[in-house]
């Protein structure tokens, strides 16, 4: 993902904003070289007490503005990704998991504060809704989030969410600065 972080007093809820840049489908092209779009809207907390859904309740309301709003790039399919240091309550994730709205829901605990950067807490987990990743999803279904442990020393133990499209690991990809506008 290119996201640029936007929050502020007036941030009109948004956090963070840019596009999840994914490969196309077998089914959407030939080319194993094409990537499509989709905006990103998302939301930060970091509270102590377990994340409500009052903020999933929001952010499909931040998303709603913004695919009616008049000057954006409303045309691009849209999702919500909600980043919390807390867990979520079991009424966050129905709440998120019945959406209309296409969600992902990041647990990113903080990280200790007396080991390095490299040893961090990282991902807690990933869950996503039908309207995002279900058949008639943005993601068409042909997506899989898979729990994945390698040899690298931060992520060793505790593992970490990977992005899958069919039986082949979808590697990270951004395009440069200047076409990502």
């Amino acid at each position: 993902m290119t996201l640029d972080r936007i929050g502020g007093k007036d941030d009109g809820g948004i956090d963070l904003q840019g596009w999840w840049w994914i490969p196309s489908t077998p089914c959407e092209t030939s080319g194993s070289d094409r990537r499509r779009r989709i905006r990103v809207l998302a939301q930060c907390k970091a509270e102590k007490k377990k994340t409500s859904p009052k903020y999933v309740r929001e952010l499909e309301g931040v998303l709603s503005r913004h695919r009616t709003q008049d000057g954006t790039d409303n045309t691009s399919p849209a999702m919500a990704l909600f980043l919390s240091e807390s867990t979520y309550t079991k009424a966050t994730i129905i709440r998120a998991m019945s959406s209309h709205v296409p969600f992902l829901l990041l647990h990113m605990p903080p990280s200790d504060q007396d080991a390095e950067a490299e040893t961090s807490a990282g991902v807690g987990s990933a869950l996503w809704n039908d309207a995002l990743s279900g058949t008639n999803g943005l993601l068409k279904g042909m997506f899989d989030v898979r729990w994945e442990y390698g040899s690298s020393s931060s992520y060793d133990s505790a593992g970490r969410p990977g992005l899958w499209l069919g039986d082949r690991r979808v590697e990270n990809w951004v395009p440069s600065r200047s076409r990502s506008s």
